[in-house]
């Protein structure tokens, strides 16, 4: 699967702001909640479930 430019981008926002990239990847929905949930628990878990989900879709 080939990555896009937005794909980019959401990359660049994912690592920036893991909750922002989820956002413009799925909406407001329940994987920003999670996103947001990680983030709060480490950062680290955050960028990874970020860019899990824009790579995956």
């Amino acid at each position: 699967m080939a990555l896009t430019g937005s794909d980019i981008f959401k990359v660049i926002f994912a690592i920036i702001l893991p909750p922002l990239g989820v956002f413009l990847e799925r909406g407001c929905g329940a994987d920003v909640i999670i996103n947001i949930l990680l983030c709060c628990l480490g950062y680290v878990p955050g960028i990874i479930h970020a860019l899990y989900i824009i790579l995956k879709y």
